[in-house]
C-alpha cells in the first residue's frame, strides 16, 4: 500500500536494526502502553518482527517514507462479538514527527481495514497528552467517541483516555 512518498509494507527480519532504533526513545514510549518495551533492543524488534509473519491476515505494517522505515501501524481486529471491529495501533520514529506521514499512514491502513479486511469500525484510544495523535485521527474522519476519565496510569501519573472511531463507509 502506498501514497505519494508514504507506503505500508510487510516487515522484515533486516527491519531489526532500524524498528530498534526509532523505538528505542523515551518520547515514544510516553505515548503508547507499557507492554511496548522501553529500552526497545534488537531483540524486541526480531521478536515482534516474527510475531508479525505469524499474522493471518496481516494486521502490522512498517510504515515507510521515501523507502525508509520509519515507524509501526496495526490493525488488531477484535474477537467474539466485536469480530468486525478494530483497534488500531501506532508509532513513528521522532525524526519523522510533523512531516503529515502518519495522516497519511492512519488514511491507508483505514482503507485497508474497510476493503480488504471488511472491518465496520475501527476505532483507539488517546493519552490526553497526546493532541498530535488526535489531530491525526481527526483529520482522517475520526471522531471523538467520549473521554474515559482517569483510565489511564503512565509514568507514574493518571490521565484522561480520549476514545476515537470510524465507522465504514459502505
Amino acid at each position: 500500500m502506498e501514497n505519494n512518498k508514504i507506503g505500508l509494507r510487510k516487515l522484515q527480519i533486516d527491519d531489526a536494526s532500524q524498528l530498534a532504533t526509532l523505538a528505542n526513545n523515551k518520547k515514544v514510549w510516553d505515548n503508547v502502553r507499557d507492554y511496548f518495551p522501553y529500552p526497545y533492543t534488537k531483540e524486541d524488534a526480531l521478536f515482534f518482527i516474527n510475531l508479525t509473519h505469524k499474522q493471518t491476515p496481516l494486521q502490522s505494517f512498517g510504515i515507510t517514507f521515501n523507502d525508509t522505515l520509519c515507524g509501526v501501524i496495526s490493525l488488531i481486529i477484535q474477537k467474539d462479538v466485536y469480530k468486525k471491529s478494530a483497534e488500531v495501533g501506532y508509532w513513528i520514529g521522532q525524526p519523522f514527527w510533523g512531516k503529515g506521514i502518519m495522516t497519511q499512514a492512519l488514511a491507508l491502513i483505514t482503507h485497508y481495514g474497510f476493503d480488504e479486511l471488511h472491518l465496520i469500525r475501527i476505532y483507539t484510544g488517546v493519552f490526553e497528552y497526546n493532541t498530535a495523535s488526535m489531530k491525526v485521527l481527526e483529520k482522517n474522519g475520526f471522531l471523538k467517541e467520549g473521554v474515559f476519565k482517569k483510565a489511564i496510569y503512565k509514568n507514574d501519573q493518571i490521565w484522561d483516555e480520549h476514545r476515537y472511531y470510524l465507522l465504514s463507509r459502505a
